[in-house]
């Protein structure tokens, strides 16, 4: 009877469950700083654990593969790439590198391999692979692809050999190949459009890396693509924006800084997939809300679930690994909101908040 006792308590203490610990940070970039907090996994509430301050325009944020390091860009004059180690038990954030580059970033991610950072310049119409070594992002370029105007996205596939980029300007979706060296190069024609003045924004790819699905921040519309063998993207079908109709939003437009117009448009923002891929998410920043789907298991197709009203102007959302918690950052929120989803219909729920430095933008989350 001891020896059982003692085989379920060395099972249960091997649970992840019981042992595994996520963190979430968000950058704040008017306040220069990342906000870090401690994710109860059992009811989803945010615990502050510190400010780390960056001193520039902090946006975008990237964990590496091992989830041992931090990734931001710096979009404030000098741009770079921040390189943390992620340390201790409250997920501090240790400054290890600071490489400098030649465009502002509104995108950051990892290959699959985290031998190389992916990264989209809106500004300078580029994406670029950027060298790792030893866990930190370096000055070395490895490839570099001229885009078009203004690409504000990068996602690569689960095979780690394809990159489709979202091309705001022109209304494209962009096909990539990745090399091993980093290299990056057309696949096909090297893209597939979408609707005019749509602007694509924000893509992700479904877990089985069979569909990407494309948000357009114009048109606020989610466009599915299927992915073929070689990386080529056929477009399937879209889905009209949510919440357009309830709140009187006319078509969008692009922002430039001198942006000013009093008409409420449509101004999507952020898409996120739930681990198991059966539910997407995306935020809509002139009415502040977030929107829920349906993924159809065998034809990726999309259902509407809902619409929740969230922090003021949402920028960035994350899912947990667990895929049970939702957590939304807002440009004009004091603090960053944490939501349940529920597993049986997707439906989100309000369970926590905590506070944030001012422009919150990006939210990552690492668990381990």
């Amino acid at each position: 009877m001891a020896l059982k006792k003692t085989l379920l308590m060395v099972c249960l203490l091997a649970s992840p469950s019981l042992w595994a610990t996520t963190f979430v940070y968000v950058s704040n970039a008017t306040s220069g700083s990342i906000s870090r907090y401690q994710l109860d996994s059992a009811s989803g509430a945010l615990t502050p654990t510190g400010t780390t301050l960056v001193g520039g325009k902090i946006m975008p944020l990237a964990v590496s593969p091992d989830k041992h390091f931090l990734y931001g860009a710096v979009r404030s004059k000098p741009w770079s790439i921040i390189s943390w180690s992620i340390k201790g038990k409250n997920g501090d954030l240790h400054q290890r590198a600071s490489a400098a580059v030649d465009a502002s970033y509104p995108w950051i991610t990892t290959d699959k391999s985290g031998r190389y950072l992916l990264a989209a310049s809106y500004d300078s119409d580029v994406v670029a692979s950027q060298r790792i070594e030893h866990g930190l992002v370096t000055g070395r370029v490895s490839g570099r692809y001229k885009t078009g105007p203004h690409a504000h996205s990068v996602v690569v596939d689960n095979s780690n050999r394809s990159l489709y980029v979202a091309n705001l300007g022109n209304d494209r979706v962009l096909q990539l190949a990745l090399g091993a060296d980093g290299a990056i190069s057309e696949i096909g024609k090297g893209y597939v459009s979408d609707e005019k003045e749509s602007g694509p924004r924000h893509s992700v790819m479904s877990p089985d890396n069979r569909f990407l699905y494309n948000l357009t921040e114009m048109g606020g519309t989610i466009t599915q693509y299927r992915r073929q063998p070689d990386g080529a993207l056929e477009k399937l079908q879209s889905w009209p924006n949510a919440v357009a109709a309830r709140y009187q939003l006319a078509h969008g437009r692009q922002r430039p800084a001198d942006y000013s117009d009093p008409t409420p448009r449509i101004w999507a923002a952020d898409l996120k997939i739930t681990p198991d891929g059966r539910f997407l998410y995306m935020s809509e920043r002139t009415s502040s809300t977030v929107s829920g789907y349906r993924v159809d298991a065998q034809s990726g197709a999309l259902t509407l679930i809902g619409s929740w009203p969230v922090e003021k102007q949402p920028r960035g959302m994350a899912i947990d690994g667990s895929g049970k918690w939702l957590l939304v950052s807002g440009e004009k929120s004091a603090v960053v909101g944490s939501y349940a989803i529920n597993d049986k219909d997707g439906t989100l729920a309000r369970v926590g908040e905590a506070a944030c430095g001012t422009g919150a933008n990006w939210v990552v989350t690492v668990t381990r």
